[in-house]
């Protein structure tokens, strides 16, 4: 090792101290420590200089969204729609020579009616026409709400903003909201078309959300079929609750377990107390 001149003290040189010297290291600035990194985002909010507190979490829970917003089904939650929905795909199968009766539709009825023509095995390249039959003979009846539809809608609205998120052609559903004077009720209608996914996912009922402003946990939805039960939850909203329209549905309802099963679309009003906190 070379010997440093005489009078001059040997320059000091980092790897002189071991790692747990006290003594500083002249003109040498240490490298910052390593900043720790989560490949995960913490969930809990824990007060670093009171090591003691209990932690918090981050995000509030849904008992603390006060409940704003009902939302809808349409077909078969507050329009009676099943004789005419019938009637039409009767008439369909029939020009489409496709060889079903009422407890074939019955066995398979989806609202994606899309999945009703794969069921009956109808090929892809005949949908169009197969739907321009269908709402040619839909047009032929007039159907009617359902009993105290009305009422139920003009009482939840002088509390709730209402939303409707249905699989029912735009055009179909816009010119029966205006026949029975309901367009006004709803601050968003959501329709199939609007996304280019349909139900049971999410995305049509995440739409709504978002045109009307709310948090999932600040509503709840309203439908007859697993399909409607399987988009609520999906989209992570306060509850999933089911009406026994007279669609096809009860059996398969039931399996699906819904937060909560209604016998009828008026019982609903006293049903939504449970979840207003």
């Amino acid at each position: 090792m070379r010997q440093p001149a005489a009078g001059r003290p040997a320059p000091i040189r980092p790897d002189d101290f071991s790692a747990r010297s006290k003594l500083p290291t002249p003109n040498v600035v240490p490298p910052p420590a390593p900043r720790r990194t989560f490949p995960w985002t913490p969930r809990l909010a824990v007060n670093l200089k009171c090591p003691n507190v209990t932690a918090q979490p981050l995000m509030k829970n849904s008992r603390n969204h006060r409940l704003k917003g009902v939302l809808f089904d349409w077909d078969g939650t507050l329009l009676n729609s099943y004789a005419a929905d019938t009637a039409a795909y009767l008439a369909m199968f029939a020009e489409m020579q496709i060889p079903w009766d009422l407890a074939e539709l019955e066995r398979h009825y989806s609202p994606n009616w899309y999945n009703v023509y794969r069921a009956a095995n109808l090929p892809r390249a005949k949908y169009d026409d197969a739907d321009q039959v269908w709402r040619q003979h839909y047009a032929k009846h007039r159907p009617k709400l359902l009993p105290g539809a009305r009422r139920v809608l003009g009482q939840l609205a002088r509390s709730h903003a209402l939303g409707l998120v249905t699989s029912g052609d735009r055009d179909r559903v816009h010119r029966q909201l205006h026949e029975f004077k309901l367009w006004h009720h709803f601050a968003a209608r959501v329709c199939s078309g609007d996304t280019r996914l349909r139900k049971p996912h999410p995305a049509p009922l995440r739409l709504a959300l978002r045109r009307m402003g709310l948090h999932p946990k600040e509503t709840v939805y309203v439908g007859d079929s697993p399909e409607d039960l399987q988009m609520a939850r999906s989209a992570g909203v306060r509850a999933a609750i089911a009406i026994l329209g007279p669609f096809p549905t009860e059996k398969r309802l039931r399996a699906a377990k819904p937060d909560l099963l209604l016998e009828s679309i008026t019982k609903l009003p006293a049903a939504l107390v449970q979840f207003r906190d």
